[in-house]
């Protein structure tokens, strides 16, 4: 379980495929607190900790995660959001996140606003995934690489979300631009409730 707060941005330093796995190293400032089995988020997805070696360690992504996130994107040298689960007994700045990527998104425009940026993004509907909650709605929650945002002017399939200074700097936002793909989590409140609708 995670909130959406990253914590920083690491950088892939390595990157070997085995068979249909993919092995991520990366550096990250909180490397020597980490253990193995631990889990972390990646841009939004919960991978486990596998190695650590020195100032570095390694996650392993699976086939059906490199295919409905962006992780099979990755070279060397991608920053890439990182979040350690959440602690019960700590404050939940963002919202409730499960580290559990529904689908992908384009970024379709950005836009500067006097020292903030405005990011549109547009991603596949499916139609029945939508009636389990799989959408946006206005002021609620979504995830876009493991960053906990509020929805800005959302419409079947696109969204704005509004970035400032602090999130661009130390989120890999600064990277993102017209056509760069990013992973999406909706909001798991939103899918209780479809379902609840449906019985």
């Amino acid at each position: 379980m995670f909130s959406g707060i990253i914590e920083t941005a690491a950088v892939v330093t390595g990157l070997k495929r085995e068979q249909d796995n993919l092995h991520i190293t990366l550096k990250c400032s909180f490397t020597d607190e980490l253990k193995i089995d631990q889990s972390v988020s990646h841009n939004g997805v919960c991978l486990t900790v596998v190695d650590i070696n020195g100032g570095e360690y390694t996650v392993t992504a699976i086939r059906e995660t490199l295919e409905r996130t962006n992780l099979g994107l990755l070279t060397v040298g991608s920053r890439v959001n990182l979040e350690r689960s959440m602690l019960m007994n700590g404050r939940l700045d963002g919202h409730i996140v499960q580290g559990h990527v529904d689908t992908v998104a384009v970024c379709k425009k950005v836009t500067s606003a006097d020292g903030s940026f405005y990011y549109l993004f547009e991603y596949q509907v499916d139609k029945e995934l939508q009636k389990r909650g799989y959408f946006t709605v206005d002021k609620g929650s979504v995830t876009v690489n493991g960053v906990s945002l509020t929805v800005c002017n959302p419409t079947e399939n696109v969204f704005e979300v509004a970035i400032i200074p602090y999130t661009f700097e130390n989120t890999n936002f600064k990277e993102i631009q017209v056509g760069t793909v990013v992973n999406l989590e909706f909001d798991i409140f939103g899918k209780y409730i479809a379902r609840l609708n449906s019985l």
